[in-house]
C-alpha cells in the first residue's frame, strides 16, 4: 500500500458512507467486512445515531463500552445504585463488594467542602508591577460590569464570579494573569467560564489602551478555564471500630487494620506506588464520570495535580487508627455537572442520572468520590490478603474463554479446571483443544 493512499484532503467534507469506504479500502484487506462491522455498531434508531455523530468530528461508528451497575452503596444514609462505564473486568465487582462490606458498617459519609472553579486570563505587559496592580485594582469591577449579560442567568441561580485577583509570576518577565473563581451551580460551566473570561479580557485591554494610549503594550495571550480546581473539593470516608472489620482471609481484624494502614502509608511516601494506588481510585471515579456524561480527562488531570500539590506525588486517600477506630478517607477535587453538555444529550447519561435519582452536582460529587474510595478499599483489601491476581485472573480467564469462543459447557469446565491453576492464554487454549478432541472426558488434567 503506497503512502499516498494513506493521506487524504478534505476528509471531513466527505459524507459518512464515503469516510467509511475510504478507511475500508485503504486500511483493511477485506473492505466489505470492515464496512459491515462498523455499521453493526450504529444505533438502530437513526435519530439517536445523529445525536451520537454530532458529539465529535469524522464519526464513522460507535465504540461500545460495558454499561454496568454497582448496587448497595449507602452514602450519607441513602441507598444508591451506581451506573459505571468501564472495560476493566474486576472494577465493578470490586466496587460492589466494597459497597456491600461498608453497608453493614454505616456506609460512606461524604461532604462537599467547596465548589469553586478557576478561570485565567494570561497577559504580557512591560509596565512596572506596581503600576499594573494599581490599574487592575482601580478597574477590576468595571471590567466585571461589562460581562453582566453573560453573568445574569448564572447569578440568578446563585453562581457567577466569586473572586478576581491579579497574579504576578517572577519566573517569567512581563507575564501576569488575572485569576477568577467561579461558581457554576449544577453545570460544569466550561463554556460559561471561557465566555466570561474573553469578555472580561476585551474590556481590560480596551480600558488599558484608553488610559495609556500609545504607551499601552498590553497583549492577551489566552483566556481559558483551568482544569485544576483545588477549591472544588469533596471528601468521602468510612470508619468503624477495628473489631467490626472482622477476619479477612487469614488476617485478624487488628492485623488487617494495621496492614491496610501501612499499605496506604507506602502510597503516601512512594510515588511509584502512589501512581498505581491513585489509578485504582480513578478506576471507580472515571467509570461514574463516563456514565454521567462528564469529562473524565479533566477530572483525572485535576486529581493528579492535586496529588502532588506539595511537590511530591502522593496517595489521594489516607488511613488512621486512633482509639480503636479504623478510618479511611479521601479528599479530592472534582468539577462535575448534572446539566448541560453530554449530561443532557447522551441518552445513557440521562438514564444514569435517573438511576441516581437526578442528583445535584454536589450530590454527584459525593457519589463519585465514594465510588473511588470503595474501589481503593477493595483493591487494598485484596492486595494485603489474598493478593490482587486471584480476582484479576478469574476475570482474565473469562475474557480468554470468550476470545477463544468457548461454549457454555466449555466455559463451566474451564472455570472448574483453572480454579487452582496458573492461567495463561496458552494454557486455556491447550485445555480447550484437548477438551474438543475428547469431550466425553468432561475434564482434562
Amino acid at each position: 500500500m503506497s503512502m499516498s493512499n494513506k493521506t487524504i484532503k478534505g476528509f471531513s467534507k466527505l459524507n459518512k458512507k464515503r469516510k467509511i469506504e475510504w478507511i475500508a479500502e485503504n486500511f483493511h484487506e477485506d473492505p466489505d467486512s470492515i464496512i459491515e462491522l462498523l455499521a453493526s455498531f450504529w444505533h438502530p434508531d437513526e435519530s439517536q445515531q445523529k445525536i451520537l455523530d454530532g458529539f465529535s468530528e469524522n464519526t464513522i461508528s460507535n465504540f461500545a463500552m460495558p454499561y454496568c451497575i454497582a448496587p448497595n452503596f449507602i452514602i450519607n444514609k441513602k441507598a444508591y445504585t451506581i451506573p459505571m462505564v468501564i472495560e476493566e473486568s474486576s472494577v465493578v465487582a470490586a466496587a460492589s463488594a466494597a459497597a456491600k462490606f461498608w453497608m453493614k458498617r454505616g456506609g460512606f459519609r461524604a461532604t462537599v467542602i467547596n465548589t469553586l472553579k478557576v478561570g485565567q486570563i494570561h497577559l504580557t505587559c512591560d509596565q512596572d508591577e506596581n503600576e499594573i496592580r494599581k490599574f487592575f485594582e482601580e478597574n477590576k469591577h468595571k471590567f466585571k460590569s461589562s460581562c453582566k449579560e453573560l453573568l445574569k442567568n448564572m447569578e440568578s441561580r446563585g453562581g457567577g464570579i466569586k473572586n478576581i485577583g491579579l497574579v504576578i509570576f517572577k519566573e517569567e518577565n512581563e507575564y501576569f494573569q488575572i485569576r477568577m473563581a467561579f461558581e457554576t451551580c449544577d453545570s460544569m460551566g466550561a463554556n460559561f467560564i471561557n465566555s466570561v473570561l474573553e469578555c472580561y479580557a476585551k474590556e481590560f485591554i480596551d480600558t488599558h489602551i484608553k488610559v495609556y494610549g500609545e504607551k499601552s503594550r498590553l497583549q492577551i495571550i489566552m483566556c481559558i478555564l483551568s482544569n485544576y480546581t483545588p477549591e472544588c473539593l469533596v471528601r468521602s470516608e468510612v470508619c468503624c471500630p477495628i473489631e467490626e472489620l472482622g477476619e479477612v482471609a487469614d488476617l485478624t481484624a487488628l492485623q488487617f487494620a494495621y496492614k491496610f494502614k501501612k499499605a496506604v502509608r507506602i502510597a503516601e511516601i512512594d510515588p511509584y506506588r502512589a501512581t498505581t494506588h491513585n489509578k485504582g481510585i480513578y478506576n471507580g471515579i472515571d467509570a461514574v464520570v463516563l456514565a454521567t456524561g462528564n469529562d473524565f480527562r479533566a477530572i483525572e488531570a485535576c486529581g493528579h495535580t492535586y496529588a502532588c500539590r506539595d511537590g511530591h506525588y502522593r496517595s489521594l486517600s489516607h488511613c488512621t487508627i486512633e482509639e480503636g477506630i479504623f478510618k479511611f478517607w479521601l479528599e479530592i477535587p472534582m468539577a462535575l455537572g448534572t446539566v448541560g453538555g453530554l449530561t443532557n444529550l447522551h441518552p445513557l447519561a440521562r438514564i444514569s442520572l435517573e438511576i441516581l435519582e437526578n442528583p445535584s452536582s454536589r450530590e454527584l460529587m459525593m457519589i463519585t468520590a465514594s465510588v473511588g474510595l470503595a474501589q481503593n478499599f477493595a483493591a487494598l483489601k485484596s492486595l494485603i490478603s489474598t493478593g490482587i491476581q486471584k480476582g484479576h485472573m478469574k476475570m482474565h480467564l473469562s475474557n480468554v474463554l470468550h476470545q477463544l469462543k468457548a461454549t457454555e459447557q466449555e466455559f463451566m469446565l474451564a472455570m472448574d479446571h483453572f480454579r487452582d491453576k496458573i492461567i495463561s492464554h496458552k494454557a486455556v487454549r491447550d485445555f480447550l483443544n484437548k477438551l474438543r478432541i475428547d469431550p466425553s472426558k468432561g475434564s482434562v488434567d
